[in-house]
């Protein structure tokens, strides 16, 4: 597979089968990417929560490339009758979706969740991460949350190949708690997000590196694909 990161929460994973996978997809917005949302042609959108620094350009890029936006169940039937997308409504923690080529599931995120409706910040279900088995891979995209143990969970019955942690507090986990998730998941490899995007989530990748054994932490170039 071939994994983009596009710098805040967002990335793609384009599965050597076909299927890409894009991930937050805060696009225009984020002062890390070059990327353009017409620039990316995912045939899924994988939503965490509602925040507009994850749900980004989802809508516009799902309808210009009739993409399936996979997300919790309450955001999903908002975001299916308000905006006309398709959507897989039916995951709540627990759920797996089975698509083409791959698994995604759905766990929990410690953390809030609401979307902007005329100025009104409106519930949208609860903040989720989803685990992706594909190619014998688990990649675990733990969206906005703060540390707690039943992380261990998603490394229940494999070790998780890569997490994509938050690292700048505030709104989320720290540094500190991302190494110990990543003790939680077992990890592999560890990519940091969330984080230098705004003044609140300030930190240091490189620090980040010195709270894991070496080799563990990945710190990808912005908008450049590699191998996975």
């Amino acid at each position: 597979m071939k994994i983009t990161y596009f710098g805040h929460a967002a990335f793609q994973i384009q599965l050597d089968s076909g299927s890409t996978l894009l991930f937050d997809p805060f696009i225009s917005e984020n002062p890390f990417t070059r990327v353009k949302p017409e620039d990316l042609q995912p045939d899924f959108i994988v939503l965490t929560h509602a925040h507009p620094d994850h749900l980004g350009n989802a809508i516009e890029i799902a309808k210009k490339n009739d993409a399936t936006i996979v997300a919790q169940s309450d955001f999903a039937n908002v975001l299916s009758e308000t905006e006309g997308v398709k959507v897989i409504n039916y995951l709540n923690f627990g759920g797996t979706y089975y698509g083409p080529e791959f698994q995604l599931k759905l766990f929990p995120a410690w953390h809030t969740d609401a979307m902007d409706y005329h100025g009104i910040p409106l519930p949208m279900g609860v903040a989720a991460g989803f685990s992706l088995v594909a190619e014998g891979k688990l990649i675990y995209d733990s969206g906005d949350t703060g540390l707690y143990s039943d992380l261990k969970l998603v490394a229940r019955k494999k070790a998780v190949d890569l997490a994509f942690l938050p690292i700048g507090g505030s709104f989320t986990m720290d540094a500190e708690d991302a190494a110990e998730a990543a003790k939680y998941l077992d990890a592999k490899k560890v990519i940091p997000i969330h984080y230098n995007t705004f003044d609140p989530i300030k930190a240091d990748p490189i620090a980040f590196q010195q709270y894991l054994p070496a080799g563990i932490v990945d710190l990808p170039k912005i908008d450049q694909e590699f191998e996975f």
